[in-house]
């Protein structure tokens, strides 16, 4: 007697039950996001364009977060970009849109309450995700990042919008990343590549040149409001793709690796370039007209529903 075949099968989940499982799981994160983004969290995100937010990620997730960062650092994407010299004693590499390839990544994105916190910040009833991007700077690295506004790298419009920066290493505040406040209310400023301070982007005269933040630092009054913290694995710091921000290289014998993820809100569209963007999307200005919503497989809606 076959008894495999005799054996009842196990039905499939009901969809009413899945969607009750769905339900149930949404609002775990909703009451999650507002934990970690309290409203006055939202405020000085509105006010500032940067806020810290601790404990953003469980011990679970963020050992998920380690172990993507592991995985794409032994086997970097073709996009990855060493930015340091060579004879810097350091090493720093970067690599983006990485989530569907990541299974750590993914999970994470996915998973966690993210795309919720990211939703409460932008005030958005949406959220969804942009890209990755991974940054580990190896210890000693000397490498600073200057001071820049990211959206004018990017092919997206639009205000509603935020980047978390979330380091799997403890971070000292002397090698964190840092803001100007305030400064996501523009005006945009001129892209330029890092190491060479070459204009690639938007052509010359077109928006205005990066203030000295450095000069203004320590003038009297300072003509910005620097805000940076220390961070401990699992905090992360959340800003505004216009917001600027800098940071310096990291002490020997102190790793930092840090992944960074990038939320759309209501408002973003679609921005095509006539040059390559950073991260680039090939062939996306033939799928996806300009002005448009960002509603494509690249771009999955991760929170809230499409009006």
């Amino acid at each position: 007697m076959n008894l495999a075949l005799q054996s009842p099968q196990p039905k499939p989940p009901s969809t009413q039950r899945v969607e009750e499982r769905r339900a149930c799981e949404s609002a775990g994160l909703a009451a999650r996001a507002l934990s970690i983004a309290e409203d006055a969290t939202v405020q000085a995100f509105a006010v500032d364009g940067a806020v810290v937010l601790r404990g953003l990620l469980t011990p679970a997730e963020l050992e998920v977060l380690r172990q993507g960062i592991d995985a794409n650092l032994a086997a970097p994407s073709p996009r990855a970009l060493v930015a340091s010299q060579p004879e810097d004693p350091g090493f720093f590499i970067e690599d983006f849109c990485n989530w569907t390839d990541n299974e750590h990544y993914r999970r994470l994105i996915f998973d966690s309450a993210l795309a919720a916190v990211a939703s409460r910040l932008m005030q958005s009833r949406t959220a969804r995700l942009y890209h990755d991007h991974m940054l580990t700077k190896e210890p000693g690295t000397r490498q600073p990042t200057p001071w820049h506004q990211d959206q004018p790298y990017y092919n997206v419009d639009g205000t509603q919008n935020v980047s978390f920066w979330i380091p799997v290493d403890p971070v000292s505040r002397a090698a964190t990343l840092e803001f100007a406040a305030g400064t996501h209310r523009g005006p945009w400023l001129m892209p330029r590549t890092f190491m060479t301070n070459e204009a690639r982007w938007f052509p010359a005269g077109t928006l205005a040149e990066l203030p000295d933040i450095e000069a203004g630092r320590h003038a009297q009054p300072p003509t910005h409001r620097i805000l940076g913290w220390a961070l401990e694995p699992g905090d992360a710091v959340a800003f505004h793709m216009l917001t600027l921000h800098a940071s310096g290289g990291v002490e020997p014998g102190r790793r930092r690796r840090v992944f960074s993820v990038r939320f759309l809100g209501d408002d973003m569209r679609h921005a095509p370039r006539p040059w390559k963007t950073s991260p680039d999307f090939p062939g996306l200005a033939e799928e996806l007209p300009a002005d448009a919503p960002m509603e494509h497989p690249l771009f999955p809606l991760l929170w809230g529903a499409q009006p």
